[in-house]
């Protein structure tokens, strides 16, 4: 199993305080700094708006080949759920450069709460894994109704990724387990911020949660135990307020190695600008 260890969204301006990562870096060069301390992205902006070819160039190159890319459908596919053909052809074609550099991941498609499991939202998703039929489309559902074994039956059976979510404990959410669909396994951690999951006013307040040591290893020895069963992972941490998931990432690392996990580091270089993860 290989196992692409990274963040949602690589722009993240908190990251420029000092003893972070893009301290003293230009916003033009935070992707080719990014490359050298993760070998995953998870592309947010393309939620708010889908990039086109030259966009998704510029990635594949300042990345050097370093980082697999997760893209995120546009808010047109899972929040309004009125996409034309445009909207699939524009999805579809976009990303091409990464499938040329051989540096893209699965499609996500982050679901909202209100995305209850109903017959008509049952169809919906059918429908959209015929039109994502060729490509890795992992799912994201946020209520609990969709947290059952039949329903991870029948995503494995139209070829769809299960998103393994790591949510707080603040009710109507799924349980923080990996559940594998295929052979290729997604986990989110969101952090465990009850608090502020329901009444934060942004995702940087509902993601502001810094795990523990021992936590982390408690989603090594998940992992470890999938790890016969899959022959991608990605680990997706969108805890990266104030600088939370560069602490977490060198943890599970460790973590993961300590459970006969191999995962690769990359290697950031030598000098002052290079290696300052933490």
């Amino acid at each position: 199993m290989r196992v692409y260890i990274g963040c949602g969204g690589y722009s993240n301006d908190d990251w420029t305080e000092q003893g972070l990562i893009y301290e003293g870096v230009r916003k033009d060069d935070y992707l080719a700094t990014y490359a050298r301390h993760f070998d995953a992205a998870e592309l947010n902006s393309s939620f708010y708006a889908i990039p086109g070819l030259k966009a998704f160039e510029g990635m594949a190159r300042k990345s050097g080949g370093r980082v697999r890319f997760t893209v995120k459908l546009h808010r047109v596919f899972t929040h309004d759920r009125a996409p034309t053909d445009a909207d699939f052809d524009r999805m579809l074609q976009s990303p091409e450069p990464l499938r040329e550099a051989g540096v893209m991941g699965p499609y996500l498609a982050q679901f909202p709460f209100s995305f209850h499991r109903t017959p008509a939202n049952r169809r919906y998703l059918g429908q959209l894994a015929e039109r994502f039929a060729g490509h890795e489309l992992a799912v994201e559902m946020r209520h609990e109704g969709w947290d059952r074994p039949e329903v991870r039956e029948g995503m494995a059976q139209r070829g769809l990724i299960w998103v393994s979510p790591d949510y707080p404990p603040a009710g109507g959410l799924p349980e923080p387990q990996l559940h594998v669909t295929g052979d290729v396994g997604y986990l989110r951690l969101h952090g465990r911020n009850a608090g502020s999951w329901w009444e934060g006013q942004s995702a940087a307040e509902r993601h502001d949660y810094r795990y523990s040591r021992a936590e982390m290893d408690g989603w090594a020895q998940k992992i470890a135990l999938a790890a016969d069963d899959l022959s991608e992972l990605y680990v997706l941490f969108e805890n990266t307020t104030k600088g939370h998931a560069l602490h977490n990432i060198p943890q599970l690392r460790e973590a993961l190695n300590a459970h006969g996990v191999p995962v690769q580091t990359p290697d950031p270089g030598h000098g002052p600008e290079q290696g300052r993860l933490l």
